[in-house]
C-alpha cells in the first residue's frame, strides 16, 4: 500500500509520510493498493488540545442538559390514565445509520404501573435490546426480530440500544424511540 497526497494548501513531514492540512485544518491523504483499483478519500479533523478538552467539556454538559430536559419532558405511564390492556401506539425511531426501522404503530401492553412495547424491526438480525441497563432477548426464532421492552416515557425520546448481528461482527447500536401518546387506541380483539 502506498500513501499519496493530494489538495493541500500547506505540508507537514512525519515520519517520512506527507501529512497536508487544507485551510479548515483538515488532515486530507489518499490511500491505494498497488493496483490502484481500490482508492478512497480519508478525512481526519484535528484541534487544538486545550481546544479539544473545552469543547469535549462544554458538548458533555449539553449532551446532559438535553438529556434531562428530553426525559423531563415526558408523560409517564400514570399521566396518561390508561386502564391495563392492549393498546396500539405510533412510535418514532431515530439513531443508527437510518436504514433500520421498526413497526409502527407498535403494540403496548398495560399492566398496573408498567407499560411494555413490542418492537418489530425491519431485519432478523438483531439479537438483544439494551433498556436502562436491562438485557432483552428477541421473543422470536423466526423473522424479523421482535423484542418486549419496557416504556419508561411517552412524548419523549427514551434511549435504547440494540445489537445487530448484520455486519461482519456483532455491533450495538444506539438509537431513541419516541412513542407518541395522542395516538394511544385500544387494540383491536381478536377472535379465538
Amino acid at each position: 500500500m502506498k500513501i499519496e497526497t493530494f489538495s493541500s494548501d500547506k505540508k507537514i513531514i512525519h515520519s517520512g509520510t506527507t501529512i497536508l492540512f487544507n485551510n479548515d485544518s483538515d488532515l486530507i491523504f489518499k490511500l491505494s493498493t498497488e493496483s490502484d483499483d481500490f482508492n478512497f478519500d480519508l478525512k481526519l479533523v484535528f484541534k487544538d488540545d486545550k481546544e479539544n478538552k473545552d469543547a469535549d467539556s462544554k458538548a458533555d454538559d449539553t449532551d446532559k442538559d438535553a438529556k434531562d430536559s428530553k426525559t423531563s419532558e415526558g408523560k409517564t405511564l400514570a399521566d396518561l390514565n390508561l386502564e391495563d390492556g392492549d393498546y396500539t401506539m405510533d412510535v418514532t425511531l431515530t439513531g443508527g445509520s437510518g436504514r433500520a426501522t421498526i413497526d409502527s404503530p407498535a403494540a403496548i401492553n398495560v399492566e398496573g404501573d408498567k407499560a411494555t412495547a413490542t418492537i418489530v424491526w425491519s431485519s432478523p438480525n438483531y439479537d438483544y435490546m439494551l433498556v436502562d441497563g436491562e438485557k432483552y432477548e428477541p421473543v422470536n426464532k423466526d423473522g424479523n426480530s421482535t423484542f418486549e421492552i419496557p416504556v419508561s416515557v411517552f412524548d419523549a425520546e427514551m434511549e435504547v440500544t440494540a445489537d445487530t448481528v448484520a455486519m461482519s461482527e456483532p455491533y450495538e447500536i444506539d438509537y431513541t424511540l419516541n412513542f407518541d401518546s395522542t395516538t394511544a387506541k385500544e387494540a383491536e380483539k381478536t377472535a379465538k
